[in-house]
């Protein structure tokens, strides 16, 4: 009887134009492998030869081409573009498409080689400063406002800290092993006590001045520590948003050795500061002497959408650079040739002669830092008009030298904008900026190389992923900042869709397939290869799914054939089941 009620539902909705939903056959023709190299290096040309040869004999069609060197083609020697043309050449005999990787939207270090100036900035306003001998130093320095060493202690926990975790299991005071003073604090067998997260933490609650920027340092030793490279230091705001998520570079077994890290304190008044290791296994980590103090000018920004002010305590006196104080260096000179991933000492400004700046006064002085995401992510103003003269010159570039058969936008993961005057200014929300950044990008790669297909990550443009509606985003401002941002995007750019997870993996499908773009699952991610069917299965409900990428970031290629077999596997079960719609 259900049978009959579904064939007279499905009549029904045939006969007012619908249908019952069926799944849509998918063919795949794209087939893609996407490859991060070094082509400078004649081994990693050698090797990427093997994978393209590989890819082809396991039926991959095409290959998403990245290096950060597509940035810098003024700077390389000739064998580089040898190399280059060695790597298209094998796509040509292996009958591979090669699509280009170019415009580094989210992780925009390549093109901030070019100009570290315009990198995203985070404002600093009226952060006191002094003058003491000749030099305009942060007020606190050099003594810290907060030492957090390890003294004070009641039993295994220490005082003034809000918890540490599994004190007498996990968390240890350590009188025997430590940096200065009388004791440490030493994590021990975290994985052991803690098995289902492994996490083995220490917190503290700390009061800030909003729109500061702080220097965080801790004295660290390490013995067999099994999870080195989940060590963290973290300050979140009172909101659970994120200042900093930093994974100082820690060895398995290392003697006492200062990590740093950095943070803005944006419109907060009140932080939390966790050290610890989040993942943790066997082994001991000690620290020891935890410092936070004002960072000074560590990687400030210098440009006219970041300006620099000092004035007086009052305000009332605005300063001229040059006449009152001199040595505020801009990233990129000389002096200071790029922005510092790690800590080092930042510049000092100087009081020249003729100033009307006296010693022992008190300033108040405004300007912009960029931010380090994890280790090493950097990104770029997207209101700077700079930034686009670079774009359309890299792409220049790469359709010279690559002669590629399509681009790829790498907009991903943008974690810093919003803040700083060049942005502002505009009066725009960060979702419309980007709207606007996606817009310009298509049109220079349209006008350069007309006619060829341009792809770009789906995270940014996703409102289920990390254009949601609601929510901070890492260091981007406002709520819910990146919504919006797919206005920008023509429905002839194809998705490369990234969302392979649940819930809200098939809203996202949804999401571009309503808008008319075409879609490449962006699957396996170093994971068990099988995992691409569920996925698939998904894609099977929407129109427009025309490939998949073998994306791997270790690099690990191990899967390639294994991946290519499951694709096919699916695909094989499906035909002739699908509308072909």
């Amino acid at each position: 009887m259900r049978r009959w009620v579904l064939l007279a539902g499905c009549m029904l909705l045939a006969t007012a134009g619908g249908g019952c939903a069926r799944p849509h056959r998918l063919e795949l023709p794209h087939r893609w492998v996407y490859v991060s190299t070094n082509m400078l290096v004649a081994e990693k040309v050698e090797s990427t030869i093997e994978l393209l040869r590989r890819a082809a004999k396991a039926g991959y069609t095409g290959v998403a081409l990245n290096d950060s060197k597509f940035m810098r083609w003024d700077r390389m020697p000739a064998r580089y573009l040898a190399n280059v043309g060695k790597v298209r050449a094998a796509c040509r005999k292996y009958k591979l498409d090669c699509t280009a990787c170019v415009m580094p939207m989210g992780h925009s270090n390549s093109l901030l080689s070019r100009d570290p100036n315009l990198a995203a900035g985070l404002p600093v306003t009226d952060a006191p400063f002094v003058v003491r001998a000749g030099k305009l130093v942060p007020e606190g320095e050099p003594s810290s406002f907060f030492e957090g060493s390890f003294e004070l202690y009641y039993g295994d926990s220490p005082v003034g800290w809000r918890f540490a975790d599994q004190p007498g299991k996990i968390t240890f005071i350590d009188t025997e092993v430590k940096y200065e003073g009388t004791a440490s604090l030493r994590m021990q067998d975290v994985g052991v006590h803690s098995p289902r997260r492994g996490h083995g933490r220490v917190m503290r609650v700390l009061q800030v001045a909003p729109f500061r920027h702080y220097h965080v340092s801790a004295a660290v030793k390490t013995q067999d520590f099994a999870a080195a490279d989940k060590v963290k230091i973290i300050v979140l705001a009172e909101d659970q948003t994120v200042l900093s998520t930093c994974q100082p570079p820690v060895q398995t077994t290392q003697d006492w050795t200062l990590v740093h890290a950095t943070f803005n304190s944006l419109e907060f008044s009140q932080v939390r500061l966790y050290l610890g290791v989040w993942g943790g296994k066997g082994g001991k980590i000690w620290w020891d002497d935890v410092r936070v103090e004002p960072a000074g000018l560590f990687n400030m920004v210098r440009r006219d959408g970041a300006p620099l002010g000092v004035t007086s305590a009052d305000g009332k006196i605005a300063y001229a650079e040059g006449r009152d104080f001199a040595g505020a260096k801009v990233l990129g000179t000389e002096a200071r040739p790029q922005v510092a991933y790690a800590w080092q000492e930042p510049p000092q400004m100087t009081v020249p002669r003729g100033s009307r700046l006296r010693e022992g006064q008190k300033v108040l002085v405004s300007y912009y830092h960029t931010a380090v995401i994890y280790r090493w992510q950097l990104m770029c103003c997207m209101s700077e008009p700079k930034v686009y003269e670079i774009l359309k010159w890299q792409v220049e570039q790469v359709r010279k030298h690559v002669r590629p058969d399509g681009y790829f936008m790498q907009h991903d993961e943008i974690r810093v904008q919003g803040w700083d005057e060049s942005c502002r200014r505009r009066g725009l929300t960060p979702g419309e900026i980007l709207a606007d950044n996606a817009r310009r990008c298509v049109e220079i790669i349209s006008k350069e190389d007309p006619g060829k297909p341009i792809f770009v990550w789906s995270d940014m443009f996703d409102p289920h992923h990390n254009a949601g509606e609601a929510g901070r985003y890492y260091l981007v401002r406002g709520e819910g900042p990146w919504h919006g941002s797919w206005k920008g995007l023509p429905k002839e750019v194809t998705i490369i869709n990234w969302h392979r997870h649940q819930p809200g993996r098939l809203d996202t499908l949804k999401h571009f397939a309503a808008r008319g773009h075409k879609q490449i699952l962006a699957g396996y991610y170093d994971e068990a290869p099988e995992r691409i069917a569920d996925w698939l299965a998904d894609a099977a409900k929407v129109d427009g799914v025309v490939g998949v990428m073998y994306t791997t970031w270790k690099p690990n290629y191990d899967d390639l054939e294994t991946f290519a077999k499951e694709v096919e596997k699916f695909v094989s079960s499906r035909r002739g089941r699908g509308t072909g719609r």
